[in-house]
């Protein structure tokens, strides 16, 4: 099967799975997903499932980029934080749909292989740091929309601070791989709504860099 013909089956699946956004499903069109898979997985690339990519991180299962993305509601107004670079390609549907995009990767040497497929995809609104995701990018904030694409015991408390109000953070929670919910937060005046919306699997949010 094409390469061509995998993707359009993987957006097939995609829609049965009840992604209706069109915006989204557009983003994850136009990026070729086997530029962001090691060679030994390549005939793996469009299969609905998540691969390694190094540093016991995962590229995440296609239906969870798409649902994760589809639940920010992100529009082309919106400056956006990402926690968690890993391979970029997340980024790389997110700045799609935003105006700007900040996005923080703890491995510097993965964050690295990110910037390079973002200069080769001339996707010109990311700007990156290597550094602790927990505590956020100060400077700034406040954000309209963050995805954390790690699972922390709880909201790390910086990134709920550096939410603007009106604004929705979608992040996996749960220390357990067997008991991790994706949840929802908006800041609203008086404080934050969550929202549980699916069980999940996800590396865990670690503090701090890497010895």
């Amino acid at each position: 099967m094409s390469i061509e013909a995998q993707k359009i089956r993987l957006l097939m699946e995609l829609r049965r799975q009840g992604i209706t956004d069109t915006n989204v499903l557009a983003a994850l069109e136009r990026i070729p997903r086997e530029s962001f898979v090691a060679a030994s997985f390549l005939d793996q690339a469009y299969d609905n499932i998540a691969l390694p990519i190094g540093y016991n991180q995962t590229l995440s299962q296609p239906y969870i980029v798409a649902y994760m993305t589809e639940k920010l509601q992100v529009n082309d107004r919106m400056k956006v934080l990402e926690i968690g670079t890993g391979s970029g390609y997340q980024a790389l549907v997110l700045a799609k749909l935003c105006r700007r995009l900040y996005t923080i990767e703890r491995f510097k040497p993965l964050l690295e292989q990110a910037e390079k497929r973002f200069h080769d995809f001339r996707q010109t609104n990311i700007t990156t740091h290597c550094g602790d995701g927990t505590l956020g990018w100060p400077k700034q904030a406040p954000f309209d929309r963050i995805m954390v694409t790690a699972a922390a015991v709880d909201v790390p408390p910086a990134l709920a601070d550096q939410l603007s109000v009106g604004g929705i953070m979608v992040l996996p929670i749960g220390e357990d791989t067997s008991a991790q919910w994706l949840i929802r937060v908006t800041r609203t005046e008086d404080g934050f709504d969550v929202e549980e919306l699916e069980k999940v699997r996800f590396v865990p949010l670690l503090p701090g860099l890497p010895e």
